[in-house]
């Protein structure tokens, strides 16, 4: 797997698991996920041709998103259960892949630089 793919996984978890989410609850708050989900794919293709600017940006939103669900939405799910929780840690899951392969695409690059 790469960066692309990861990005593209966790876009498409980001956007239908916030949907169910939202279909489920009927909370706007529930859209934010879809807004990052629909983001980053519009970024797929500048990181699949590993243009610089566009994965950083990618990079960003993607730590943004997880650090809201782990720090906001994490603990309330914990504390409902149920599926929200199982939602909740199926987005972290995805959007902590996409950060670990977006990293390790650094790496390689920054050696391939050298």
């Amino acid at each position: 797997m790469n960066a692309y793919k990861a990005n593209l996984i966790n876009s498409i978890t980001l956007i239908t698991i916030g949907l169910w989410g939202y279909f489920e609850s009927s909370s706007v708050t529930a859209l934010i996920p879809v807004v990052f989900g629909f983001i980053l794919i519009f970024c797929s293709k500048g990181v699949k041709s590993q243009n610089k600017f566009v994965a950083h940006i990618a990079v960003l939103l993607t730590l943004i998103i997880l650090l809201a669900l782990v720090g906001m939405r994490l603990p309330k799910s914990i504390s409902s259960g149920g599926l929200g929780l199982i939602r909740v840690l199926a987005m972290i899951g995805t959007s902590t892949l996409a950060m670990i392969f977006f990293v390790k695409s650094f790496i390689d690059a920054r050696k391939n630089k050298s």
